[in-house]
């Protein structure tokens, strides 16, 4: 295969960029248009118009935080139209406190969550967010988990828990007395518990583990019938030791966080039941949703939210049908088995043989889940859909199969801070894709520790590797309202103060410096979120999970450390997910109309000690698709395979039948360690969509539209900590296309640009081009047909060159280079051309920069902001606390410099502008007009439309967080953070290049 080439060290990040992208625009003054006037009109409307400028209705939005009902309708106006100037979809409005100690500052009677002055300001922010044209989600309740003040923890409706309690009896031995109480006393607001269950078991001590006391299923005795008015009395047999363990029905009286919100108190509803579903959204109706809440709902209402599922139990999850539902699901009683699923404080109490154990809880999970996603999620669906808003919600925090979950929302959403690493996205991406939903968003940005020190760059680089792992919407942590009773400058945070000291990241909004700038970021993240939304998903690879749980950064065996360095994406399914009606093999991939998986990998289950288990059914359903033709890969042994939970031996004996029929297919193959994956893929004459030409920290998500294919990359780590670090990447990649004349573009998040890329090699339905990224950066190539993106069609493009850079300029193509040379460049028509370079100026370094900066202070009143000015020149450019005027300040700095440029220069020269450091975000003007977005990650900029020969005025505006001013205005919270190192901190260089035309 012929792959494109280029000098040692391959070419730079910025050369590939400007290949495509903004350096085609840099030719517009020295060498004419890019793109003719047909072309030009062409690039302004379709894809690539959508592309430069995205709907809002794909940009971020905002958590929208308030002080319960403790707002101003104005001033909630206000805020919408702050967030749609900054160009957001709009916001979703959470009642959250936890930085206000004093709660009965914020009146919950009079101005809590639901109240009539709460439902006032949900009217002014759905009335203000249609006027401008944005979307506004509401949140199920107050805080998290979803609550309601209309019920008390005796009622159905309320969160259940099932507490035990026991003693121990010697052999023989006769015990009188009460039933054994509850070793954790319930909650004060409790009035109500009763013994639902009371058992003999024999202690065993074979089955007992470090932590739990083993126990002889055997043995077990119902004790019930014999308790009389609370008392019992019984007779031990002459065998061993026993335990008498009563099982206690209560409620666990949890209530949202950080309340109170109400009066009175609120209580978290029962998850798992139609009753607490019923309680939620009675509420609603009854006191929400008035006639002009409605109307605006179907005018500016988006989602309806809940956050993730946080119940905190003492003792067991419960539902009061449980055991009914259990028997009807399972077919057979939990109660003799209720002892190995017993806890105590979040730990198990009591085991039986190891494997029954496990089985046994594997059951129990697998209910509740049923329960949660019957009961709750597909419930709260429905009335969603029936007021006017779709449901999303984080479907994890309880052992619950969140990949179902996440095919049940029309929204599945995830979040950075409690994800361990991106295998936890792709859990949710599988059942979105399964479903056919178009959206995974996620709460990004919460970092701890984070408030007012959060830079966009970190925010940035989080998010790059999620959007890989199939993220295509951010929800960003979060907008605070202005102010609440007591706060100091800037302003009420949700979240900061937290127990006294710096809280969680961030409030963004105009107090921020960086808000200057906000609306490159809005564009970068929007345009992202434009090609992440398109179409459908390409994935390689469809990793089955017996156990479909989330948040748990357990990955996949080969694939998740070596089959992503090679180029592989995949993703989870669980069981439900193959009832769906996606759920069929066409042209032997699965799900044919959505992520079209090539493969399915199943092995052992990593929840319950690796056993190689499967539901029949879904074993018969593999079977089914592997002789539609599926591939399919089994890593262990699956010679003996059990069915996941207390399966009868008779389905076992069927489901061994169905595996053995199924390992005996031409396309299945079994191997017996992770290693042996690769050989087996390869047997079965597989390989991802992109391929790369070494292992690399690449990370790819692929799309395909309308016959195009988009492909989103990003030089990314598979968890926020790894070691080594992330290193700059300079390698060929290898990209698959639908279309056989599909050419390749680069996509500029920054700047909107869609340029053809004129370096490349073609093989069949492979295009192969050199990427360069710096640690953390992104870039997105888009194969489609010469014209649809509005280049012009038939031209020929570069193979291999010694030029450092290859474009294509005013129609033709052309090399670039930022020293004098002849360059050697084949032509896909086989033709190789050398071109002449004959001189280039010579680097430039500012010799000395006016600086001016807007230092904020606190003002007269929290939400009050005083502006200082300072006016320094600098000889050298240095982080602002080494500057002694700058040692404690925040704000804005103005760098301006003035460059001598030799004649003649317009039509003979171009120019980079290379930043070097920068903290936080930057903005750059050159004699007086303002350029596109800067990558804010890797900060050079193609200033070549904008240079003149002679004087040229080089202005770099910098924003930065507030953490420097806080740290000496706000002490007592703020005192222990270190200094940031603000500031355009460089090296800053002019690099001027000249470019020939090659053909």
């Amino acid at each position: 295969m012929k792959t494109p080439s280029s000098p040692a060290g391959g070419f730079s990040r910025r050369g590939f960029l400007l290949t495509a992208g903004t350096a085609a625009a840099g030719a517009a003054l020295a060498w004419g248009s890019p793109l003719g006037e047909t072309d030009a009109r062409a690039a302004a409307s379709g894809t690539a118009g959508r592309f430069a400028r995205p709907d809002v209705s794909v940009a971020p939005k905002f958590r929208w935080w308030w002080p319960d009902g403790n707002v101003d309708p104005a001033e909630i106006r206000r805020e919408v139209d702050q967030i749609a100037d900054a160009g957001f979809a709009g916001a979703e409005i959470a009642a959250v406190h936890h930085s206000i100690s004093d709660k009965s500052v914020l009146d919950p009677a009079g101005h809590g969550w639901g109240t009539p002055a709460w439902v006032d300001a949900v009217e002014a922010a759905l009335d203000q967010a249609h006027r401008r044209g944005v979307t506004i989600d509401l949140t199920i309740g107050p805080s998290w988990p979803a609550a309601v003040p209309t019920i008390t923890p005796d009622d159905t409706a309320a969160v259940k828990e099932l507490a035990y309690g026991s003693v121990s009896v010697a052999a023989g031995a006769t015990y009188t007395g009460p039933v054994p109480a509850p070793v954790v006393a319930p909650a004060s607001a409790v009035t109500v518990q009763r013994p639902i269950l009371v058992q003999a078991v024999r202690t065993e001590t074979a089955n007992s583990t470090r932590k739990e006391t083993g126990l002889d299923l055997s043995s077990v005795q119902d004790l019930t019938s014999k308790v009389a008015d609370g008392q019992l009395s019984w007779t031990a047999p002459s065998d061993g030791s026993w335990l008498i363990i009563g099982h206690w029905e209560r409620g666990s009286a949890q209530t949202p966080e950080s309340g109170p919100h109400t009066v009175p108190a609120a209580y978290v509803v029962d998850h798992f039941s139609a009753a607490g579903t019923r309680a939620v959204t009675d509420y609603w109706e009854r006191h929400i949703l008035t006639s002009d809440v409605r109307r605006l709902i179907g005018k500016a209402g988006a989602t309806l939210f809940e956050d993730s599922i946080e119940i905190e139990t003492k003792a067991l999850m419960w539902t009061p049908d449980l055991p009914a539902e259990f028997k009807k699901r399972k077919g057979y009683s939990v109660l003799p088995y209720l002892p190995a699923i017993t806890q105590n404080k979040g730990d198990q109490v009591f085991a039986y043989e190891a494997a029954t154990t496990r089985r046994i809880r594997y059951d129990y999970w697998d209910v509740i889940s049923q329960l949660f996603n019957e009961n709750h999620l597909t419930a709260l669906r429905k009335w969603a859909h029936s007021i006017g808003l779709e449901m999303r919600c984080q479907p994890y925090g309880a052992q619950t199969d969140a990949i179902a979950s996440a095919a049940i929302l029309d929204v599945p959403e995830g979040e950075s801070i409690g994800f361990h690493n991106l295998d936890d996205w792709r859990t949710l991406a599988g059942g979105r894709d399964m479903a056919g939903r178009k959206v995974l968003s996620g709460e990004m940005g919460a970092y701890t520790g984070g408030a007012y020190n959060t830079t966009w760059k970190k925010f940035l680089l989080t998010a790059g590797g999620a959007y890989a792992a199939g993220l295509n919407r951010s929800v960003i942590h979060g907008f605070s309202y202005a102010t609440a009773p007591g706060v100091k400058w800037p302003g009420y945070a949700a979240f900061t103060p937290y127990g006294g000291n710096i809280g969680y990241a961030e409030s963004w909004g105009p107090r921020q410096p960086t808000w200057r700038h906000i609306q490159d970021i809005s564009g970068y993240l929007s345009r992202l979120h434009q090609v992440l939304q398109s179409g459908t998903p390409r994935v390689d690879v469809a990793i089955f999970r017996q156990t479909g749980y989330s948040k748990t950064g357990i990955g996949a065996s080969w694939f998740t450390a070596s089959g992503i360095p090679l180029g592989w994406t995949h993703q989870f399914i669980s069981a439900p997910l193959l009832d769906l009606p996606n759920a069929e093999v066409r042209g032997g991939r699965l799900a044919p109309d959505g992520p079209r998986y090539k493969v399915v990998f199943v092995e052992g289950d990593h929840f319950y000690n690796l056993d190689c288990t499967l539901q029949l059914g879904v074993a018969e359903k593999l079977l089914k698709f592997t002789r539609a033709g599926l591939p399919i890969v089994l890593l262990g042994d699956w010679s003996a395979p059990v069915v996941p939970g207390l399966g009868s031996d008779a389905e076992n004996a069927r489901l061994r039948s169905v595996v053995a029929d199924l390992i005996q297919q031409p396309k299945v193959k079994v191997v017996a360690a992770a290693t042996d994956v690769p050989a087996a893929l390869a047997a079965l004459g597989l390989t991802p969509d992109v391929t790369y030409a070494q292992n690399s920290t690449l990370l790819n998500f692929h799309r395909h539209d309308d016959g195009a294919d988009y492909y989103y990359l990003c030089n990314g780590k598979h968890a926020e900590t790894v070691k080594p670090p992330v290193a700059a990447i300079d390698h060929l990649v290898s990209f698959t296309r639908t279309r056989e004349n599909a050419v390749p573009h680069l996509l500029d998040p920054w700047t909107g640009d869609v340029r053809r890329i004129a370096l490349y090699a073609e093989d069949g339905d492979k295009v192969t081009v050199r990427v360069a990224l710096q640690p953390g950066e992104v870039m997105v190539v888009a194969l489609a047909s010469p014209g649809s993106l509005g280049d012009a069609p038939g031209r020929a493009h570069a193979t291999s060159t010694e030029a450092p850079e290859v474009l294509f300029a005013d129609g033709r193509l052309v090399a670039r280079a930022t020293a004098a040379g002849t360059y050697a460049t084949t032509l896909s028509t086989g033709r190789t051309v050398r071109t002449e370079i004959p001189d280039v100026p010579a680097p430039i370094t500012p010799a000395s920069w006016r600086l001016e900066v807007e230092d904020l202070r606190p003002g007269a009143s929290a939400t009050e902001t005083e502006t200082v000015v300072h006016r320094l020149t600098l000889d050298t450019l240095r982080p602002w606390p080494d500057i002694p005027e700058l040692a404690d300040v925040s704000g804005i700095g103005r760098y301006t410099t003035t460059v001598e440029l030799p004649r003649p220069w317009t039509g003979a020269y171009g120019a980079y502008l290379e930043l070097g450091q920068v903290f936080d975000t930057c903005r750059v003007t050159v004699n007086g007009r303002r350029l596109p977005g800067v990558d804010q990650i890797n900060p050079v900029v193609d200033v070549g439309p904008y240079l003149r020969a002679g004087a040229n005025t080089i202005t770099v505006e910098v924003a930065t967080t507030l953490n420097n001013r806080l740290r000496v205005s706000d002490p007592a919270v703020y005192g222990g953070a270190s200094r940031q190192a603000y500031g355009l901190i460089g090296p800053v260089r002019v690099v001027p290049y000249a470019q020939a035309v090659i053909a």
